[in-house]
Order: C-alpha cells, then structure tokens, then sequence
C-alpha cells in the first residue's frame, strides 16, 4: 500500500487499544517497544484487525514475548496464513528488559500491553508495568469518575443558562 502524500511519515496511528487494562490495573509504567511480526501480521494490523484483550507480556530467558494478542489473518493473502494467537517478540534494550525483570520478579507487578501502533511506518507496542487492582479499588474509580463526570454536566449546564 503507498503511503499518501498528505499524512507526514511520523504521525502515529493507532491500531487497538486495550481500555479494559486502565480500569483493571494501576498503571506504574510506560514504555515503548517494538514488535516482531510476519508480512500478513502487517497487513492485517494496517486494516486495524488486532485485539489486546486478555494479552499479556512475559519474560523469558532475557527476551519479552508479547502472548494472547490476536492478529486477524489477512483476508486477501496466500495460502501461508499466520497463527492468529501466537507468541510475538518484543524489541527491547537490554537494560530496559533487566529493570523489568526485577520489577516483575520483586513487586510481583505485570506487564500489559496499552495500544498498538504504527510509528515512522513501523508497529510499536506501548507496554505498560502494572499493579493489579482490588474490587474495591475499581469501584472507588467507578464512584469517582461518575463524580467527575456530574460535575461537568452541571457546570456546562451553568455555563448554557447565561
């Protein structure tokens, strides 16, 4: 696919996000990492066809995989389909994977993947390091962006009277 003349090569677009990680974790962390990913993975995640639900990151003998990711298979591909589900690499430094690890192994935090993205033409991974939250944590949230969001109805229902 040719890249359009009027979209600048460092504008970022977003393929998928995972909303249900911000209510169910307190999010400590962020960073940025690449993904590696075959040529119908690519296709498929230009048409917007990726889903993080339930996907998590691990780490294993000194690399990050990204797990549970689903990646639609490309519809107008050959016979060599991708697995959707599989277990994708991710492209970290080596310094950033060993603060990871430690943080992961001592905290007992998790790793979770925000949104997917293309940069530069390339697909990169915002990871997030996460704490997991308790039941009542999340109604507390609940509680108070219901709060929040009355407070701005009433004050832009002020605003409409004058």
């Amino acid at each position: 696919m040719a890249r359009s003349k009027d979209v600048p090569s460092d504008v970022e677009m977003v393929i998928a996000t995972n909303r249900k990680a911000r209510h169910m974790y307190f999010i400590v962390s962020t960073l940025e990492a690449g993904i590696v990913l075959q040529g119908t993975e690519v296709k498929s995640a230009r048409e917007g066809r990726v889903n993080l639900a339930d996907s998590h990151a691990t780490i294993k003998e000194g690399e990050v995989y990204l797990e549970s990711v689903h990646i639609s298979p490309y519809e107008r591909g050959t016979t060599n389909f991708h697995e959707p589900t599989r277990t994708r690499k991710l492209l970290l430094h080596r310094r950033e994977i060993r603060k990871l690890t430690v943080k992961v192994l001592e905290r007992g935090m998790s790793l979770v993947p925000l949104q997917v993205y293309f940069r530069n033409g390339k697909v990169k991974v915002e990871l997030a390091l996460v704490r997991g939250k308790k039941q009542f944590d999340r109604r507390d949230t609940i509680t108070k962006r219901d709060a929040e969001r009355d407070m701005q109805r009433e004050s832009k229902m002020s605003r409409r009277e004058f």
